[in-house]
């Protein structure tokens, strides 16, 4: 038997000490998401576990490839999880339009792809084919919170009204 969208998500976040229940801190004053006209727009998510950054400083300097990585896919996790805490969930997912990685970046590393590919295969990983989507990753000078890496998405929710 296949393993739900949601049975997915809980597993994979579990691993890096989520819950995709409980309430995900924000960094500032903001909605996590907004969902407008069946389309579902979501704040940028760093690599927070708990009240933790968990990877902080510059790829390529202090964090090495597979560190960003991991924060990547954690951001991603988080994105999922808000998902999840919508009317609907993940189920209602049609399919994700757009993500956005933007990776703290040495002036000298240029992987910023390789970072953004963990982000992406996570997506495809949980919603299946619904995960498939277009993407821009770019290096950056410094995130909130020193973060590595912050993880963006668009995604388009069936049966979602304006709020």
């Amino acid at each position: 038997m296949t393993a739900s969208r949601t049975e997915r998500l809980q597993q994979l976040a579990q691993a890096e000490g989520l819950d995709i229940s409980a309430e995900l801190r924000l960094g500032g004053r903001y909605t996590p998401v907004v969902q407008h006209a069946g389309i579902s727009y979501l704040s940028g998510q760093v690599p927070r576990v708990g009240l933790d950054v968990v990877v902080q400083g510059s790829a390529g300097r202090e964090v090495t490839l597979a560190d960003a990585q991991r924060a990547a896919r954690i951001g991603a996790l988080r994105s999922l999880i808000i998902l999840h805490q919508q009317p609907g969930g993940l189920e209602h997912v049609q399919q994700v339009l757009r993500v956005s990685v933007f990776v703290q970046s040495a002036p000298d590393f240029s992987q910023q792809s390789e970072v953004a590919d963990a982000a992406s295969d996570l997506l495809v990983e949980v919603l299946g084919p619904a995960g498939v989507h277009s993407r821009t990753s770019v290096g950056v000078a410094q995130l909130p919170k020193n973060a590595t890496v912050e993880v963006e998405l668009t995604v388009a929710v069936e049966g979602v009204k304006a709020k």
